[in-house]
C-alpha cells in the first residue's frame, strides 16, 4: 500500500508531551518538513532556550544546543561564525524573545547574522507561569495581570516583526499563524523562505507565527483557537513584512 502521509525524517519518533491543543507540535511539523524537503536535517543545528521551547531538542533529527533563557540567538551566532557551512536556526517563544532577549533579537538583526530565528507567539509566559509578556494583548488576564493588561500603565504589546523589518541586516521577515490549514499552509512556506535565505547567505531571516496556550489562556483547545482568531490575529500583522529584493529572487 503506498504510504500517502507519514511522520518527517526532520522529526524523531518521540511523541510531542506539549499541553492539549497547544499548537507548538504543529510549527515542529512544519520546521520537521522542510528540513527534509530541503534536504539538510544532517547539516542544520538547532538552538533552544529555556521554557517551552526547550522542549524541542527532543522532537528534530538535527543537531541541537540548548541556551540561557533569552541567549538562544547569541549561542547561535556564535555556533554560525564558527561552522558557517551549517545552517543554524534558533527556536524562541515569545517570552524570551521579545523579553529576555530583546537585546539579542535587536542586534542579531542590526549585523545581519546569516542565522534563521523562528518566534512562537503566544501572548504569555507559558511554562514559567502565565505571566504577562510583552506580547500580551490588551485586555487579557494573566497570572500577573489578573485584571487584564493595562495599556495605560504597562503600554501596548508589542509587534516584534514590524521592529525587526526596520533593520538593514534583516531581510525577510514574516509573521504567519497555525490556527486554520489555510494559514499553515502560509507559515510552512514562509518558514521554508527562511531557511533558503540562509542556505544563500543573503543574510538574517525572521518568522513569527501566532500560536495557542490553553493551559495559561484556561480555554479549551477550540476556544483556544477562536480566542487566537478574535483577540490576536486583528493586532498582528500578518503576511510577509519584509522581503528584500535577493530574497524575491529565490
Amino acid at each position: 500500500m503506498e504510504r500517502i502521509f507519514g511522520r518527517p525524517k526532520g522529526l524523531t519518533a518521540l511523541p510531542f508531551h506539549y499541553c492539549p491543543g497547544c499548537t507548538h507540535g504543529v510549527i515542529h511539523r512544519l520546521i520537521g518538513e522542510v528540513l527534509e524537503e530541503l534536504d539538510i536535517i544532517e547539516k542544520t543545528i538547532g538552538v533552544a532556550p529555556v521554557g517551552c521551547a526547550g522542549f524541542s531538542l527532543d522532537f528534530f533529527s538535527c543537531d541541537f544546543v540548548g541556551a540561557a533563557h533569552g541567549r538562544a540567538q547569541a549561542v547561535g551566532t556564535g555556533i554560525k561564525r564558527a561552522r558557517p557551512d551549517r545552517i543554524v536556526f534558533t527556536y524562541q517563544g515569545d517570552g524570551d524573545i521579545a523579553a529576555i532577549g530583546t537585546a539579542h533579537a535587536i542586534h542579531v538583526a542590526a549585523r545581519g547574522e546569516k542565522i534563521t530565528s523562528i518566534m512562537v507567539n503566544n501572548a504569555v509566559f507559558g511554562m514559567t507561569g502565565g505571566q504577562m509578556a510583552p506580547t500580551t494583548v490588551a485586555g487579557q488576564v494573566t497570572t500577573t495581570t489578573p485584571y487584564g493588561r493595562d495599556c495605560a500603565l504597562v503600554g501596548p504589546p508589542i509587534d516584534l516583526p514590524k521592529t525587526i523589518a526596520t533593520l538593514d541586516g534583516a531581510v525577510y521577515v514574516a509573521a504567519a499563524s497555525v490556527d486554520s490549514p489555510k494559514n499553515i499552509i502560509q507559515a510552512k512556506k514562509m518558514l521554508k523562505k527562511a531557511f533558503q535565505v540562509q542556505q544563500k547567505g543573503l543574510g538574517f531571516a525572521f518568522v513569527s507565527i501566532l500560536s495557542t496556550c490553553p493551559t495559561n489562556w484556561g480555554l479549551s483547545p477550540v476556544d483556544s483557537l477562536k480566542w487566537l482568531q478574535d483577540n490576536m490575529l486583528p493586532i498582528y500583522q500578518m503576511g510577509e513584512i519584509k522581503v528584500t529584493d535577493e530574497v524575491k529572487a529565490l
